[in-house]
């Protein structure tokens, strides 16, 4: 098992760790950075295997893993960040992302063969030739419906930071509070005023671009300067106004796209290949951001191919020891220890992880003893909503600059504000206007001149947007551990049993209805609605089962991530999320994250770890 050791330099004064975060970035942006290869196994320990001490261990290196990496790192602690999926360097390994489709064997789309290959992937746009190597194989990495959820996951280092939507916006108390107010599962113990700086600190170092609206349910941030909307977008906004009470609103989106360069990274090239990964840095993720940043410190070890199986559990101590990890190509196994370990292996296998450690204690595992762990499993409903035409809003002979990574954001509206509604909670929209491309031809299949002159001319205007709802925690919907059924390793893998209920049911009549309100009134027309096809795990927004809460008899962390049954075990990833809120999640946790492993340093320090 060979890892990366990045840097060998322990710098401690804050301008030469400044100096050095710079260079490193620096040298990324230009692909520079090479891991050097060694050996740090110490020698064999009990039973053949080797052990190595660390002050921190990270579990998976995607976008709470990179910020745990970091955080703890540039605090002065050695970090092992070990993740089950290959290394992806950052450049060198973007292999498609300036690929036009003409030069992939099936024009980027799909085969037979894959659809046969990947069973679950299939099922929606991740299938595709373009990025396929970032997604998990379905055969090696199987697991239980009970009820229908697509699970689409991304291991390798990075995981889904190289291909996540990049929507990045904030929760309020609208957000934090409603479990309690509702009477909804339980009360989230935090409330936005604990987490706005980390919102600040994250989204200064990420780079967020957006506007500033002043809005209580969807507060400002540390932004950029926004993607402006375009004109199809502006016509229907600048209508909006002073409709609907103004509480239906138009912004630019807010993506983890930079349109200002920071730190070795360019402004965004306005491409929209960002899921090809970004030779310039453009977006956030690991390998842009976090991990330059931890490997400036000299204190990062960096392990891929490597699965942890196990949190090793002291129970006289009532804490954790470090891990048990299989070498994912040799399938030998070794333990390291560390003071404190970070579990960021993205929510579902987070807590298989969870349920596979200290069962000699807690037969369902560690975290388990409240009966929460594994439960309250949401993900965001979506795919509904409304799109129309704007050809009658005099825009035939005005187009668009580039190809804008983001769209536009209506934050919510009901439920809030005095407006009641026959369900809970409410929903955003994400959506954008554009002109019509070649393919609107196709279907009339076209032949001569006259089909020459109508494709040299550019397409109708049309807009459009889709509403993502907030789904209910409910205990019902869980996951466990179906040990009739184990993966390429030879592990058992998990069983999912989750659905959506009436309360989102009767959120989708207002998501598509909505939509068609607003677009009417913005000037749209020919305006139709859809519900397509959803099921639950289709947002990639997986949330829940090890839920945050204020009372260990009934949650699995306490108000700083920490697990109550081994207070030095840290779970920051989208199993912490005690509700969903209705926004894209991964700033919350990158939020979380930063402000956990403060935390943690403060407690070793303290000697409570």
């Amino acid at each position: 098992m060979q890892p990366f050791a990045v840097g060998t330099k322990d710098t401690t004064a804050d301008a030469d760790l400044q100096f050095q975060t710079r260079f490193a970035l620096d040298k990324a942006a230009s692909g520079h950075i090479v891991a050097e290869v060694v050996d740090s196994r110490a020698g064999d320990g009990e039973n053949g295997m080797a052990e190595q001490a660390y002050d921190a261990i990270v579990v998976g290196s995607g976008i709470s893993g990179g910020w745990a990496a970091k955080e703890l790192a540039e605090k002065g602690l050695r970090v092992l960040m070990l993740e089950r999926g290959k290394n992806v360097e950052h450049i060198r390994d973007y292999v498609n992302a300036r690929k036009a489709p003409w030069e992939y064997p099936h024009r980027g789309g799909r085969t037979v063969a894959m659809e046969e290959a990947y069973p679950i992937l299939k099922r929606d746009y991740v299938l595709n030739e373009k990025n396929l190597d970032w997604w998990a194989s379905d055969q090696d990495s199987p697991y239980t419906e009970i009820k229908r959820f697509d699970w689409y996951r991304g291991y390798q280092v990075g995981g889904r930071s190289l291909i996540w939507g990049r929507q990045s916006y904030r929760w309020s108390d609208f957000d934090f509070e409603a479990n309690a107010r509702e009477g909804i599962a339980v009360d989230w113990p935090i409330r936005y005023e604990d987490i706005a700086p980390w919102y600040d600190h994250v989204e200064s170092f990420a780079g967020i671009s957006g506007s500033l609206e002043g809005l209580p349910q969807l507060p400002d941030g540390k932004f950029q300067p926004p993607m402006p909307l375009n004109c199809g977008e502006e016509f229907v906004a600048s209508r909006l106004r002073g409709t609907f009470d103004g509480r239906r609103l138009i912004i630019p989106g807010r993506p983890a796209n930079l349109t200002e360069a920071k730190l070795g990274r360019s402004p965004c090239q306005y491409r929209n290949a960002c899921w090809l990964g970004c030779p310039y840095g453009s977006y956030f993720s690991t390998q842009s951001s976090t991990l330059p940043a931890a490997m400036a410190t000299g204190r990062l070890t960096l392990m891929p191919n490597t699965i942890v199986s196990e949190i090793v559990y002291d129970r006289d101590r009532q804490r954790a020891n470090g891990v048990r990890v299989m070498d994912a190509l040799s399938e030998k196994t070794t333990e390291f220890r560390a003071k404190v370990v970070f579990v960021c292996a993205s929510t579902l296998n987070s807590t298989w992880l969870l349920m596979r450690s200290a069962t000699d204690v807690w037969p369902g595992g560690l975290g388990s003893s409240s009966g929460e762990l594994g439960h309250n499993l949401m993900d965001h409903h979506f795919r509904v909503g409304a799109d129309g035409s704007l050809a009658n809003a005099s825009l035939r002979d005005k187009y668009y600059f580039g190809r804008r990574p983001t769209g536009f954001y209506i934050p919510r509206y009901r439920n809030l504000f005095g407006d009641r509604r026959d369900y809970l909670r409410g929903f955003g929209y994400q959506g954008g206007a554009g002109r019509l491309g070649w393919q609107r031809a196709v279907a009339e299949l076209g032949i001569g001149g006259q089909f020459k002159d109508r494709m040299s001319e550019p397409g109708e205007w049309r807009i459009g947007a889709t509403a993502f709802g907030e789904m209910l925690p409910s205990h019902a919907n869980r996951v466990g551990l179906d040990a009739a059924k184990t993966d390429k390793w030879g592990m058992p893998v998990l069983e999912i049993d989750c659905e959506t209920g009436e309360n989102e049911r009767l959120m989708r009549i207002d998501m598509a209805n909505d939509m068609a309100e607003i677009l009417e009134a913005g000037g749209a027309t020919d305006v139709s609605t859809y519900d397509a096809e959803y099921a639950p795990g289709m947002g990639i927004h997986e949330m829940g089962t090890a839920r945050m809460g204020k009372d260990p008899a009934s949650s699995v962390l306490n108000r700083w991530n920490q697990v109550w049954d081994a207070p030095n075990v840290f779970v920051t990833d989208g199993s912490c999320m005690t509700s969903g809120g209705c926004v894209n999640p991964s700033l919350t946790y990158m939020a979380l994250t930063a402000r956990a492993a403060d935390h943690a340093v403060n407690e070793l320090k303290r000697g409570n770890l």
